[in-house]
C-alpha cells in the first residue's frame, strides 16, 4: 500500500503533464516505476485508500490463462472488462479480422496460449512454463508475452501489461511482470492484483513456493480529470493493514485453471478500506 501511496505521491509532485493523443486528454506522467509484492507472506495489494474490487480483476486474468478471445466468455467468469473493447471501439467493429458480436481477436489470453508460429501451428507459452516449473526446470526463458506487434491489427487492443518472466531459485518461484502503460488511479489496483494472483496460482499449480512478485510500470500516469481526486482526496487518506487472499486449495494443475476454477475458489479476507472514489475512466 505504501509503494502505491509513493507513486501517487511521487507523480503528484514530478510528473510532467503530456497530452494523451487516443483520449484527447493531459496526463500527470513519469516513466519507470518499480513495485515488489510480497506473496511469500500473502500480502495481498488491495488499496484500501479507497475501496477496490478484486473478483473482476481475477476473473479477467483466469480468462487469459484459459485463451479467451470472446467478451461473452469473460462475463461467464464475472467481468464485463472486455464488453467496451470488444463492442463499442469503432476501429475494431470496421476491422476486417473481426469475427462478430463479442469477439475481442488476437488479443492477450489468445497470445499465451496460442501464438502463430510463421511457418504454421501455434505455440503455447504458458504449458511451457509451467511444465518446465513442475519438473524444477529455469531456462531463464520462462516467458509469456501477449504483446505481438505482427497481430496488433488482428485484436481490438494492444496489451498494456504485456510479458510475465518466472524465476525459480530453488524451490522458491519469482514473477517478473511488465507493463507498457498504466492510469495510476484506477487500472494499477486491479493490475497489481493480477501480478500477485498470477505468481500465487503458479506457485500452487506447480508445486513451487511462492517468493516475490516485481511488477515494472514504463509509462505511470494520472489524467487531468483524475488529478484532483488523487491529489485532495485518496492522498488524505490513512491506510489500513493488507488484506489476505485465500486460494481452494484443491486448484493443483493447469487443466484445473483451464475447467472447474470460478470465482467462488479465491476469497479475500481482513480487507478494511475507505469509501469508494469515483474517478473518471478514459476510454
Amino acid at each position: 500500500m505504501k509503494q502505491y501511496l509513493d507513486l501517487c505521491q511521487r507523480i503528484i509532485e514530478t510528473g510532467v503533464w503530456i497530452e494523451n493523443e487516443r483520449t484527447q486528454k493531459r496526463c500527470l506522467t513519469v516513466i519507470n516505476a518499480d513495485l515488489e509484492y510480497d506473496v511469500k507472506n500473502n500480502q495481498f495489494p488491495m488499496i484500501t485508500t479507497r475501496k477496490s474490487f478484486w473478483k473482476s480483476a481475477i476473473a479477467e486474468f483466469l480468462g487469459y490463462l484459459r485463451g479467451y478471445d470472446n467478451a461473452a466468455d469473460f462475463r461467464a467468469l464475472g467481468t464485463k472488462t472486455w464488453d467496451a473493447n470488444a463492442n463499442l471501439n469503432g476501429a475494431w467493429l470496421n476491422n476486417k479480422y473481426r469475427k462478430g458480436n463479442d469477439d475481442m481477436g488476437r488479443v492477450y489470453g489468445i497470445q499465451g496460449r496460442s501464438w502463430a508460429k510463421p511457418n504454421g501451428g501455434f505455440v503455447d507459452q504458458l504449458k511451457k512454463v509451467v511444465d518446465d516449473l513442475k519438473n524444477g526446470i529455469d531456462d531463464r526463458g520462462e516467458i509469456i508475452t501477449f504483446y505481438n506487434p505482427g497481430e496488433f491489427e488482428m485484436g481490438c487492443l494492444r496489451p498494456c501489461m504485456h510479458t510475465h518472466t518466472f524465476s525459480l531459485v530453488g524451490d522458491t518461484l519469482h514473477l517478473t511482470s511488465y507493463q507498457r502503460s498504466c492510469d495510476v488511479p484506477l487500472g494499477l489496483n486491479f493490475n497489481q492484483v493480477q501480478v500477485f494472483t498470477f505468481l500465487a496460482l503458479m506457485a500452487q499449480i506447480t508445486g513451487k513456493k511462492a517468493g516475490t512478485a516485481y511488477h515494472k510500470i514504463v509509462n505511470a500516469h494520472i489524467y487531468e480529470d483524475q488529478f484532483e481526486l488523487m491529489r485532495d482526496v485518496q492522498l488524505k487518506r490513512k491506510p489500513f493493514a493488507s488484506p489476505k487472499l485465500t486460494i481452494n486449495p484443491k486448484i493443483k494443475s493447469l487443466e484445473d485453471l483451464e475447467t472447474w476454477v470460478t470465482m467462488d475458489d479465491f476469497e479475500v479476507t481482513e480487507y478494511q478500506h475507505h469509501d469508494a472514489i469515483k474517478y473518471p475512466f478514459s476510454v
